[in-house]
């Protein structure tokens, strides 16, 4: 399979002014209308890295960098299943959006159902953002990258549409009144993209709740094409397009795991106190730090800094220094263990007897 456009997320998150060559490289041996959008897919696949960062912030797996290159991307895990639709769906968000701003060429609002009445009391009207634009332009960018035909490349496809779905899913009708006095009645309406963050949350939801995908490992051993895209189309007859699936459990993310690019949650900062936190927030440290079998160590560190500041006559300014603690909380190992929980045995060594 070819993971082309995963590796490059990473890329593209990275990427400054001085770099856009490489993105525009390999964006001129795809299809025309890669180098057309190239900067919306640029932006979407950054957003999705971003809003992935976001929502696992407080995770024991935090959406690392070494998840969107090639090597994490090749185990088919529940989160691997989280980047191929947030990705998805940031592509497909932002090509919408983009459209519907007139920043791409040949495109605009979706106008289709304009003039037609969508309920009681309501047409549709206005500038309704062009979804399926948004959604047929990431399809042949996105889903070109999978050009296998084994279980997952299937479950990275059926990913990506779950995320396309998501935005979908999450758009809002907006409506405004019209009448005698603004007595509201009729009102025109049109659909909108909420914002990036709720997709983000509702993909969340769906990343809690993915299916591990159960296929027939005889008729995939088989080596039959046939019998493979049958095993395959088997196993995903029974999921929703909606849903998020997987191939492979989820490895301890607790620990350290360099071969996987996983740098474990020893050293990772945890919520003690604090007001208008989230429940991920107020648990983080039990999640990362306790439940890892790790303690709480709190950390202060005194910054300097200038205060008080005035300007004297002429031309000096002169300020005074002023210091605040500041105070973190790491998760760090137990004494005697081994980072983990599991206790060090040290044992004297055994003297030979003559």
């Amino acid at each position: 399979m070819v993971y082309s456009l995963f590796w490059l997320l990473p890329l593209f998150y990275k990427m400054g002014p001085g770099h856009a060559w490489v993105a525009s490289n390999f964006l001129m041996t795809g299809p025309k209308a890669y180098l057309t959008y190239a900067r919306s897919v640029q932006g979407g696949a950054q957003a999705g890295i971003e809003e992935c960062k976001h929502q696992f912030a407080w995770d024991r797996w935090n959406c690392p960098d070494s998840a969107t290159q090639l090597k994490g991307l090749k185990r088919a895990t529940r989160e691997t299943s989280f980047i191929h639709a947030i990705s998805a769906a940031g592509v497909m968000y932002t090509l919408t959006r983009n459209c519907s701003l007139g920043d791409l060429d040949n495109c605009g609002c979706d106008v289709s159902k304009n003039g037609k009445i969508g309920g009681r009391g309501w047409l549709w009207g206005g500038c309704s953002d062009n979804v399926d634009f948004g959604e047929r332009i990431s399809k042949q960018y996105v889903d070109a990258q999978e050009t296998g035909q084994d279980s997952r490349a299937a479950v990275n496809l059926h990913n990506n549409e779950a995320g396309r779905l998501a935005v979908k899913a999450t758009m809002k009708r907006i409506c405004r009144c019209h009448g005698m006095s603004e007595s509201c009645s009729v009102q025109t309406c049109w659909t909108q993209l909420s914002d990036f963050r709720e997709i983000g949350n509702y993909l969340k939801i769906k990343h809690g709740q993915a299916q591990k995908l159960d296929i027939d490992k005889k008729r995939m051993r088989a080596g039959n094409s046939a019998d493979n895209r049958g095993a395959i189309v088997g196993a995903l007859g029974g999921v929703a397009q909606t849903e998020l699936i997987y191939l492979e459990d989820s490895p301890d993310y607790c620990r350290k795991n360099s071969s996987l690019g996983l740098h474990g949650t020893e050293g990772r900062e945890c919520v003690q106190h604090g007001e208008g936190l989230t429940q991920w927030e107020r648990r983080s440290c039990r999640r990362l730090c306790h439940e890892c079998g790790l303690r709480v160590e709190e950390r202060r560190t005194e910054v300097v800094s200038s205060c008080n500041c005035k300007f004297h006559w002429c031309c000096t300014v002169k300020c005074a220094d002023c210091s605040q603690v500041l105070v973190e909380h790491v998760c760090a190992r137990r004494e005697g263990t081994d980072g983990h929980g599991v206790k060090r045995k040290y044992r004297e060594p055994k003297l030979e007897q003559k």
